[in-house]
């Protein structure tokens, strides 16, 4: 974009928000025009006090129920679900989400040039974007914001390693070059952008006190365990202005009261509803619930490293001694929905994925022939499976239903919840005496590399690879599709590679949940994005919230 003292509102009409890297404890081609999204926003304005507010602005402050505490704001050291929550409504980043998993321009003026054999990515930015301190937001900025996880090697460096540079070639021109061709690269380009200079004059209070971001809302206070409260940011670059004056997030982490606190208007949308709260939430008058499938996976995982299970006769036995069926019936739904393989519904429609052979793939319960499965792999008559889940009643309940099976089958079996330091540094040592078996799951990019290769693929430095599954042909066929820029010929090797997977049982796909919202009548055009961290969406090109209260 060529520089220039025309606002940027004046000739855009378009806008979005960003995804952080999540493991799971608690989406076409766009085009080159330049179009924005974030929470950001697009439509008729009306200009009052000096700026511009989306037209029937009601200037109320929408009251938000998380259901976990947010602990950290800053986007270099990795995001979880409840941090992402409130920090995407603070931050921009290069490119965002549409409505649906197709990446499109947020600080960029269009999507990027790819040179280079698909190893050099070059990015033009807008040049009015400014920080919440007034400072512009320069090319050197998203450099140093991709730089600064691999030089600090935080937990997304797993992801960024990939890039071999990335420097600033002008004020608003950013060169990412790579070490080998990677398909999700454009999805990996959604990182926050962060001020340098601030940062790096104290990182502790910019993740805790004072993150200083350009997105629509600016943050204000965290009073830890009880809210976080965000204003809008009435200087705020973008095409519009959000309705609500500011958000104020409250963490109500008890599933009852959250629900309660719904019913009796204390606040006006609650995130997650729980299955058992979910008839409570949708009879509720004044009140619906809003959802759509997540970009998710939760699964069963077996230790292919040592110990019983890694004898593919016995993880077979236990997948004929109970139901996955059933126990996603009777514990997920209706927040959730059976999955059969490792990719989320969304990622399965969109890469044509052969949903109806997978569903072919997992055992009806049979006791007897688990049995059989079981002598025929010489497990001994004293083995006490063990197995692992986290702080979560739903995986609990999962993995109670395998330990019943195990046992109708004549072994022992039992289930360990550990806390989430406990449960990480236990699922992915391969020993036998830590874990037989675990129940986890994973929410990230919607590209199937960010699912295949971190779940399964050997070289995936342990993020969660548990498993420590073992086969040359399947681990080409990861790295094949990861490198390749071909959609069809990754489509081929996603579909061989995983269906080899499920028939050797290194997994049980289990469920995947919904993103659901609880929302009262007063909050106007609120919707769900499948990208679980794109939540709450308040203004984007085809939204912007509303409280009539």
């Amino acid at each position: 974009m060529m520089r220039e003292s025309v606002s940027r509102r004046d000739i855009l009409k378009t806008t979005g928000a960003s995804i952080p890297v999540l493991l799971a404890g608690c989406t076409s081609d766009s085009g080159s025009e330049a179009t924005t999204e974030g929470d950001g926003g697009g439509g008729e304005t009306t200009t009052s006090g000096g700026t511009e507010t989306a037209a029937g602005s009601s200037g109320a402050t929408i009251r938000i129920g998380q259901s976990l505490n947010p602990v950290r704001f800053d986007p270099i050291t990795q995001l979880s679900n409840p941090d992402a929550l409130v920090a995407n409504r603070v931050f921009s980043q290069l490119y965002t989400y549409g409505e649906g998993t197709d990446v499109v321009p947020n600080l960029a003026t269009s999507m990027p040039t790819i040179e280079r054999d698909n190893t050099r990515y070059t990015v033009e930015i807008v040049d009015n974007a400014m920080f919440h301190n007034g400072d512009p937001v320069t090319a050197e900025d998203v450099a140093y914001s991709f730089r600064a996880p691999i030089e600090e090697e935080t937990p997304l460096l797993g992801i960024f390693s990939v890039i071999d540079s990335v420097e600033a070639i002008d004020e608003t021109t950013v060169q990412f070059d790579l070490s080998n061709p990677y398909a999700m690269f454009q999805h990996v380009l959604t990182h926050q952008v962060v001020p340098e200079t601030v940062r790096e004059e104290d990182k502790e209070a910019f993740s805790t006190e004072q993150p200083i971001g350009s997105g629509p809302f600016r943050f204000v206070e965290w009073e830890e365990s009880n809210y976080v409260t965000l204003e809008r940011w009435d200087d705020y670059w973008g095409d519009e202005l959000p309705n609500v004056a500011g958000v104020e997030f409250t963490p109500i982490t008890e599933s009852t009261t959250r629900v309660t606190n719904l019913r009796t208007s204390d606040v006006d949308v609650i995130e997650t509803i729980p299955p058992r709260l979910w008839d409570t939430v949708e009879s509720t008058e004044d009140t619906s619930i809003s959802e759509v499938e997540s970009v998710g996976y939760f699964y069963v995982a077996f230790n292919c490293n040592e110990g019983p299970t890694a004898d593919k006769r016995v993880r077979e036995a236990i997948d004929y001694s109970f139901s996955m069926d059933d126990a996603v019936e009777r514990y997920i739904d209706p927040a959730g929905l059976r999955q059969y393989g490792p990719l989320p519904g969304p990622m399965v429609e969109e890469w044509d994925m052969p949903l109806e052979e997978w569903m072919e793939i997992p055992n009806d319960k049979d006791v007897e022939q688990a049995t059989a499965l079981f002598e025929e792999a010489g497990v001994p008559a004293d083995w006490d499976a063990k197995i692992i889940v986290p702080p979560d009643d739903n995986r609990e309940n999962i993995g109670l239903s395998i330990a019943n099976g195990i046992k109708e089958a004549g072994y022992e079996a039992h289930v360990e919840r550990l806390d989430w330091g406990a449960m990480l540094s236990r699922a992915y040592t391969g020993n036998a005496s830590d874990y037989n078996i675990y129940v986890l799951g994973w929410v990230r990019y919607p590209d199937p590399d960010d699912f295949i290769y971190n779940l399964f693929h050997e070289d995936s430095e342990g993020v969660n690879q548990g498993v420590y599954y073992r086969n040359d042909e399947v681990m080409a066929q990861i790295q094949g599709a990861r490198e390749s820029t071909d959609r069809d010929e990754r489509q081929q090797l996603y579909q061989s590679a995983i269906s080899t997977l499920l028939e050797e049982k290194v997994h049980l796909p289990a469920f995947n949940y919904k993103n659901s919202y609880g929302v009262k009548s007063t909050v106007s055009d609120f919707q769900v994005h499948p990208v679980s961290p794109q939540n709450p969406r308040l203004l984007t090109s085809y939204n912007n919230v509303s409280v009539d209260r």
